[in-house]
């Protein structure tokens, strides 16, 4: 079985920065892209941001220039650094990858738990 599993996730002032990281587990052949979207009551979930295997990364328009992502694929990881975070940032963040199991032909989405960032003073 393969899972992600998110951490980094709490209660922070607007202004401050935050990091959230994400590791997957299990019987992994390959991973592709991987990423984070995000969820707010009330709305649908969000693409955040995505980096491809080679490093390549693109951002939602709210994000870019405070938001960074990046990955250590020895790891088989992802990280999300937040900065200049505002009120709206307030939602569940969810960890993403497309994922090869050991033996599997295509790649699945697997998805994480979500971990809850709340921006307020």
């Amino acid at each position: 079985q393969v899972q992600l599993v998110e951490s980094g996730g709490g209660l922070v002032q607007p202004g401050r920065s935050l990091t959230l990281s994400c590791a997957a587990s299990g019987s992994i052949f390959s991973i592709d892209a991987m990423g984070w979207y995000r969820q707010a009551p009330g709305s649908q979930r969000e693409l955040v941001a995505r980096v491809a295997r080679t490093g390549g990364a693109s951002y939602a328009d709210s994000v870019k220039a405070r938001f960074t992502i990046s990955r250590d694929n020895a790891k088989s990881a992802v990280y999300l650094q937040m900065n200049s975070l505002k009120a709206e940032d307030t939602a569940v963040y969810f960890c993403y990858a497309k994922i090869k199991r050991t033996g599997a032909i295509y790649y699945s989405e697997i998805w994480g738990q979500g971990t809850q960032v709340t921006v307020s003073s």
